[in-house]
């Protein structure tokens, strides 16, 4: 009697232990769904999004802890070390991660953070924002939106045209104004961000706005810098017409095209390379959108510096952004394998951080 009154003590306690424990699960699930934070990139309502939790190092986005009250991030799209983005996003920082650490590109790949490349950036300390210039990919509007967030001017529309590259005027400030000390913080705890486009088909636009259409009457283009690269690299000295594609390329792809740069001066920024202007594997960017893709970039950039609901990029003409393969055939058309292969040498940098394929003009 007393051993069968043992075990059913036994079995009640077993039964309330097995209670115990099923009251606490459901307590701490009903905790975790009251506190699940609904805004976040993961949530149920985005399925196209990728929640995803890495050291911030393997993503090539700078974070911390811990700090300072004055330079916390504003972007909803950073908490800590958590960083949820897109899954074309994080491969995107993934590759260019890769491509840096490649040494055999090292020398493409790599570039001093020097004054040039501090002048490239463009800063927004109202909302902590680092924008790195690219000429000839949408740049335009995207200093429109700084300079609205900057508080020259209330509206995109209002913004006269003439004011977006007057630096004087436009409330831009560079980072290279800034000092030391004030430079590291914004580049360590800044959202930072540039834009890229196919490099071949950024050549061909650079081209086509300096030398061809020359639309805000930049005539230092057509009167100085045109007549010094025909003299140098013009194989038929006999033709009078203005600056070909050709000689363009010829230019571009001389390993010692430097001594002729300097010449030109800060023009050139329309055709030197991103690793050149933004120095990417020096800087740990937050984010790197993609011309060809910019009507979904544009709103993640926005909502990951956490400003979507301040301002809007302008709208985008249906087409402007898709990558014409003909358009660049064509252009190339006639020039020599060895010049686009020299051409291609010089931006290979480009080709290989930003994910673009080799111009199958060049395979066969």
């Amino acid at each position: 009697w007393l051993m069968s009154d043992n075990m059913h003590h036994q079995w009640l306690l077993l039964a309330a232990c097995f209670w115990v424990i099923f009251m606490f699960m459901v307590a701490s699930k009903f905790i975790t769904l009251t506190f699940k934070d609904p805004d976040g990139y993961g949530a149920k309502q985005e399925p196209l999004i990728l929640t995803a939790v890495t050291k911030v190092e393997n993503v090539h986005v700078l974070g911390e802890k811990h700090w300072p009250e004055e330079f916390q991030p504003t972007g909803k799209a950073f908490s800590g070390n958590v960083i949820r983005q897109p899954l074309v996003h994080m491969e995107r920082l993934e590759l260019l991660g890769n491509v840096c650490r490649d040494t055999a590109l090292r020398n493409l790949s790599h570039t001093t953070v020097s004054k040039f490349v501090l002048d490239r950036i463009f800063v927004c300390d109202k909302h902590k924002i680092l924008f790195c210039q690219t000429p000839k990919v949408g740049n335009t509007q995207w200093k429109k939106v700084l300079i609205v967030l900057n508080g020259a001017f209330s509206s995109i529309e209002e913004i006269p045209e003439n004011i977006v590259h007057d630096h004087e005027k436009n409330g831009l400030p560079r980072l290279s104004s800034f000092s030391d000390s004030e430079i590291k913080k914004r580049l360590n705890l800044y959202f930072k961000f540039f834009i890229v486009r196919d490099p071949f088909e950024r050549l061909i636009s650079a081209f086509k706005d300096k030398f061809v259409h020359n639309p805000r009457f930049e005539p230092w283009y057509r009167h100085e810098i045109a007549p010094g690269i025909i003299r140098k690299y013009r194989k038929n000295r006999t033709e009078t017409k203005g600056l070909q594609f050709e000689d363009f390329v010829r230019y571009l792809g001389d390993p010692n095209h430097r001594w002729l740069d300097v010449q030109f001066g800060d023009h050139i920024i329309h055709w030197v390379t991103y690793v050149e202007l933004c120095a990417p594997c020096e800087i740990t960017y937050s984010v790197i959108g993609h011309h060809e893709t910019l009507e979904d970039d544009a709103p993640y950039i926005l909502k990951a510096a956490g400003i979507d609901h301040l301002v809007s990029y302008p709208t985008i003409p249906p087409g402007i952004t898709v990558y014409n393969k003909t358009k660049v055939e064509r252009y190339f058309l006639g020039i020599s394998k060895r010049d686009i292969r020299r051409l291609y040498t010089r931006f290979e940098g480009d080709f290989k951080l930003f994910g673009y394929r080799e111009p199958d003009f060049l395979l066969n």
